[in-house]
C-alpha cells in the first residue's frame, strides 16, 4: 500500500544539515529531531524517558559540555538558544527506535525519510569506498596537524591580502594590461 502524498515533509537536505559526527558515530541530535517530528523536545525525552530501556548507550546518548561547545563554534549564528541541560544523540539505530515510540502521521514519515537518508548514506560509502577511505586519512591528517595548517591558512590570507593591495609602479617598466 503506498503512501496518500509522495510529498516529503522535509527535504533531504534539511536533514543532512542535522547530521552529525560524535565520538565517530553520525547522529542526530534531540531538538533537531523533536523540530522534524513537530513536537517539542521536552516531549521527545519524555517519551524517551518512559521507554529508556529501548535506547541503549549505542543508541543513544548525552553529548558532554565540551562536545556541545564544538557543535556550537561549527556555526556561524548559533540558533541553540539557552539550553539548561545538554542534548542527547541518537545514532541511526536509536532513530530507528524512535519509530516504535512515536506514534503521530508526521513522526513516523518523516523517520522513515531519515531511515532512508542514513541508508543512501551508507550504500554511497560502499560504492566509493576508495575514496571514502582516502578522505578519512585527509581528515586525520589535517586534524593531527591542525596548528600547521591553520599557521599555513593565515600565511595565505595575509597573501592575498598584500595582493589585492595596489601596487607601486617601479620606473621603466610598464604595468600589465
Amino acid at each position: 500500500m503506498k503512501n496518500k502524498s509522495t510529498e516529503l515533509i522535509i527535504s533531504d537536505t534539511q536533514i543532512l544539515e542535522r547530521i552529525f559526527v560524535i565520538r565517530g558515530q553520525k547522529v542526530m541530535l534531540d531538538s533537531d529531531l523533536a523540530e522534524m517530528y513537530g513536537v517539542e523536545t521536552k516531549v521527545l525525552m519524555q517519551s524517551v524517558k518512559r521507554n529508556f530501556k529501548r535506547f541503549p548507550d549505542d543508541f543513544m546518548f548525552q553529548i558532554t559540555k565540551e562536545e556541545f561547545e564544538n557543535l556550537k563554534s561549527q556555526f556561524v549564528t548559533s540558533s541553540w538558544g539557552g539550553k539548561r541541560k545538554l542534548p542527547y544523540a541518537f545514532t541511526e539505530q536509536g532513530v530507528a527506535m524512535l519509530s516504535s515510540i512515536l506514534k503521530s502521521d508526521r513522526a513516523i514519515e518523516v523517520n522513515i525519510q531519515i531511515i532512508r537518508l542514513f541508508t543512501k548514506m551508507k550504500e554511497f560509502i560502499l560504492e566509493h569506498k576508495d575514496l571514502y577511505l582516502k578522505l578519512e586519512q585527509l581528515e586525520f591528517k589535517f586534524t593531527s596537524h591542525d596548528r600547521k595548517m591553520k599557521t599555513i591558512f593565515d600565511y595565505l590570507n595575509k597573501l592575498l591580502q598584500q595582493e589585492a593591495k595596489p601596487r607601486t609602479v617601479v620606473k621603466g617598466f610598464k604595468q600589465k594590461q
